[in-house]
């Protein structure tokens, strides 16, 4: 079932799989929800992305690498998807929604589709 972040103005809601709306979390309260689909939000503190590998973009929520306190990742091979978030979304405050997951100790949302992905402008 879908998900879709309502546009309300200082409050981010998420319509969770039964149409039940909550609010999204903040980048640190994502740690106390792992293992949960949710929404998340915070300003991109960092933006990277890797051209080795599995090519890896990673929108750091909040506070920068290596101090980041929650990441959205965006594997290559979804990439061309979303442009250049790296460029795009550094210093905007953004949500986005998935399953928590937890990668060396940090929580993460993997991004697949940009319908996961809102942007709530500059911080």
């Amino acid at each position: 079932m879908k998900r879709f972040i309502l546009p309300i103005p200082a409050l981010a809601v998420f319509v969770g799989p039964f149409g039940a709306a909550a609010a999204c979390l903040s980048a640190q309260e994502a740690q106390s929800h792992v293992g949960e689909d949710a929404c998340v939000c915070g300003v991109v503190a960092s933006a990277r992305y890797v051209q080795t590998g599995r090519q890896p973009t990673f929108l750091n929520l909040d506070k920068p690498y290596p101090n980041q306190i929650f990441a959205a990742v965006v594997w290559g091979s979804d990439r061309s998807k979303f442009g250049e978030p790296e460029k795009a979304l550094e210093g905007k405050r953004i949500c986005v929604t998935g399953a928590i997951e937890l990668y060396r100790g940090k929580p993460e949302i993997i991004l697949h589709d940009p319908a996961q992905l809102t942007t709530q402008g500059a911080q």
